[in-house]
């Protein structure tokens, strides 16, 4: 039997009359049809017409055997696709009852209610039932016609239902097919914006680690200075500990009476030693000592901030201002040979970033303004300010500047005008990543022979995602 072409109907009445009257109207013996066709068709003329398809009907004389045959038919998988059901049957479940456990197993199965009486009203019977729409009502004594044309009619609906269902799970098929094509097809986005993300990480890394590499012997110096005078003091005041070891030894031999010549001998000592001298140059010596440990330790923090990874990728408030002096303290040695440096600062509020990050940019185009100087000494300007939600910061050298044919290219990826080995060609390329994350701008002017300035601008708040 096929799913969409069900004619099996149950019955259920205590009644077999009531059995032998629908199967006389809803499953008459075949010939016994054929034969009344061809004597209609003799008799009026009319063309003979086709065999009407039969209904299958099944009998059950309670509700406990409906349920029963119910049951069998769909673990057969031939369900039922409508069940006439007496309302009144006195030596079991009553027809409300009946039809609440069909529907418990089949809520498919559309249900005609067979009676003359009745224990509840029809509202009541809908209000038990909540079926409105898969419940008919069919009086007693019945039309034979009205059975045959309740018949059809449901048997049509439970097959356009059905047809209705698998088209659905056809459609829910396909959906959950183009869901899990789009999920996978995510994924993948998502694996290639995570891979992507991972590379522009390394790469501003890589760019960090080789700008440290090329600076690496100037901040060497920067560290080596104060540690050559830390150690030369120390020396000093160990010299300095000697004498005074040797003036203290010399005072705790005098007795409680000294004579004139042990003290005479003590003032020569503490003459020798100059011990005036000593207790003025000392404090001198420690003064400088813990400077110089300051400033190695002042560019070792440097370092640190400016080396690290932003692994959590998260915007933070920062002083824009201590960043670029920062900055500043690690190029010190790119810059003092080759430049004057020039401050000229506008009070600015912390601003929302990645702190390591606008470093890296403020050291590419500080340590770029420094190479663009030629044989004669130059100037750096550092300048920033604030327009109404932006702070900018400029960086102007008064180097050999930019031609105009490579102006626009400065900012492709390792475009570079350095010798073989002096530059990657990220810097530039990196810093304009990094701003435009940022959301923010970064400019260049620039003229042959007399300089270039770059100009950084960048909200003062963020409204995105740092990652």
């Amino acid at each position: 039997m096929s799913e969409l072409s069900n004619r099996r109907i149950l019955l259920i009445d205590d009644m077999p009359s009531i059995h032998e009257d629908f199967r006389k109207i809803l499953a008459p013996p075949a010939a016994q049809s054929v034969e009344l066709d061809e004597m209609e068709a003799a008799l009026f003329g009319a063309q003979t017409r086709p065999q009407r398809p039969l209904f299958e009907l099944d009998s059950a004389y309670g509700g406990e055997e409906g349920l029963g045959k119910l049951m069998q038919a769909l673990a057969e998988q031939r369900p039922y696709a409508l069940a006439f059901v007496d309302m009144r049957m006195p030596d079991g479940w009553d027809g409300a009852k009946t039809i609440e456990h069909l529907w418990q197993q089949d809520p498919q199965l559309q249900v005609v209610v067979c009676t003359a009486y009745s224990d509840y009203s029809w509202d009541e019977l809908l209000e038990r039932l909540q079926a409105h729409d898969r419940l008919l009502i069919l009086k007693k004594p019945f039309d034979n016609i009205e059975v045959q044309q309740m018949a059809n009619t449901l048997l049509t609906k439970w097959q356009m239902t059905e047809r209705a269902s698998l088209q659905m799970h056809h459609l829910e098929h396909l959906v959950d097919q183009r869901t899990a094509q789009f999920k996978q097809a995510s994924e993948e986005l998502q694996r290639e914006i995570d891979e992507r993300k991972q590379l522009e990480s390394q790469l501003v890394q890589s760019e960090k680690l080789a700008s440290l590499g090329q600076m690496a012997a100037g901040v060497a110096h920067e560290i080596n200075n104060p540690i050559g005078f830390i150690s030369s003091n120390l020396g000093t005041l160990d010299g300095y500990f000697k004498q005074l070891l040797s003036v203290l030894d010399a005072w705790q031999t005098l007795g409680p009476m000294p004579d004139s010549e042990s003290v005479a001998r003590l003032e020569q000592l503490r003459k020798d030693a100059d011990l005036d001298f000593l207790l003025e140059d000392i404090p001198v010596l420690i003064r400088e000592s813990k400077e110089g440990i300051g400033r190695v330790g002042q560019i070792v923090k440097d370092l640190k901030d400016f080396s690290r990874v932003d692994t959590q990728q998260q915007w933070q408030w920062a002083n824009l201002q201590q960043g670029i002096e920062s900055t500043l303290n690690i190029v010190a040695s790119e810059l003092k040979y080759k430049a004057d440096l020039i401050k000229e600062y506008q009070p600015l509020p912390d601003i929302e970033c990645l702190p390591s990050q606008i470093n890296q940019v403020i050291m590419n185009l500080v340590v770029n303004a420094a190479q663009a100087m030629g044989p004669e000494r130059g100037t750096i300007t550092l300048r920033t300010g604030q327009q109404q939600d932006t702070a900018w910061v400029e960086v102007a050298d008064t180097g050999a500047g930019i031609a105009p044919d490579i102006l626009q290219k400065i900012f492709d990826p390792f475009f570079t005008t350095k010798p073989v080995g002096q530059g990657t060609g990220l810097g530039l390329s990196l810093s304009y990543g990094i701003v435009k994350k940022h959301g923010g701008d970064i400019s260049v002017r620039s003229e042959p022979g007399v300089g270039t300035t770059f100009r950084v601008e960048l909200p003062m708040r963020q409204n995105r995602p740092a990652a």
